[in-house]
């Protein structure tokens, strides 16, 4: 599973000439790939309705989904001014919804608590996939309890049942910053998530979980490898077509 999240970043050329360079560099794949751009250009980013000839002749007749999601979603609807509702968001189709960003939680203030209620009211809306993500600081790392962390960010999931349900495991120090922990310490700590998660969930899930954090088609490839990594979330590098595409062919050979 490979998701691009573009943050506050794209335009009506962008996602033209992205669209273009994706569709010409990313080989066939029988994986989950998604796009997650800013809620104002989600109808415009259907790429099997721009290129459909295109994607048939590359992929021998098959086409193969790329999903579109949510990098965000209100768990309510009413007066909330400048919020989009689940409800609105699964009147445009879309696949999949991330919640708890570090981004979201440092500049807006989430807390598990709202974060939770988030998770709820996706378990109970047709939006299919859920990525909720969690990560520690620089400080936190340094002082040893990223373990800690983690797990007190999953209090969330305690006794849920839960479908459809990814983890996204990104170091709050790593991203955008080009640092990232080593390979084998990312797997042990995706190996120690779904040990979490499988514990406190209702139905025992074993989550997928992905790396995110300064991903980029130069060390992508060291990530996969590891036996828990299951993909990745993307930022930066996700928002140039040909490098997200890499990324995706990397995985593609790798897993």
């Amino acid at each position: 599973m490979i998701i691009a999240n573009w943050k506050s970043n794209g335009g009506l050329m962008m996602i033209q000439d992205w669209t273009s360079d994706f569709i010409n560099s990313c080989s066939p794949k029988d994986f989950y790939v998604g796009i997650a751009p800013p809620v104002i250009y989600i109808s415009d980013f259907s790429l099997l309705e721009w290129d459909l000839d295109t994607l048939k002749e590359k992929s021998n007749n098959k086409i193969w989904d790329i999903n579109i999601g949510a990098q965000d979603i209100d768990h309510l609807s009413g007066s909330r001014t400048g919020t989009v509702s689940i409800r609105m968001f699964e009147e445009f189709g879309i696949d999949f919804a991330i919640i708890g960003h570090s981004e979201r939680r440092e500049f807006f203030n989430e807390d598990n608590d709202l974060i939770k209620q988030k998770i709820i009211a996706l378990n109970n809306s047709n939006i299919k996939t859920k990525i909720l993500c969690i990560g520690e600081t620089k400080e936190e790392n340094d002082k040893g309890i990223t373990k800690d962390i983690l797990k007190n960010q999953l209090e969330v999931v305690d006794a849920m049942e839960l479908e459809n349900f990814i983890i996204a495991y990104e170091p709050v120090w790593a991203i955008g910053s080009g640092l990232t922990p080593h390979p084998k310490d990312i797997n042990e700590i995706h190996k120690y998530i779904k040990d979490v998660v499988q514990s406190n969930s209702a139905n025992k899930l074993i989550p997928k979980v992905l790396y995110g954090g300064s991903v980029t088609d130069k060390n992508a490839e060291s990530f996969f490898k590891e036996e828990f990594v299951d993909g990745a979330l993307v930022g930066g590098a996700s928002l140039d077509g040909k490098t997200f595409a890499n990324i995706v062919n990397i995985y593609n050979s790798t897993k």
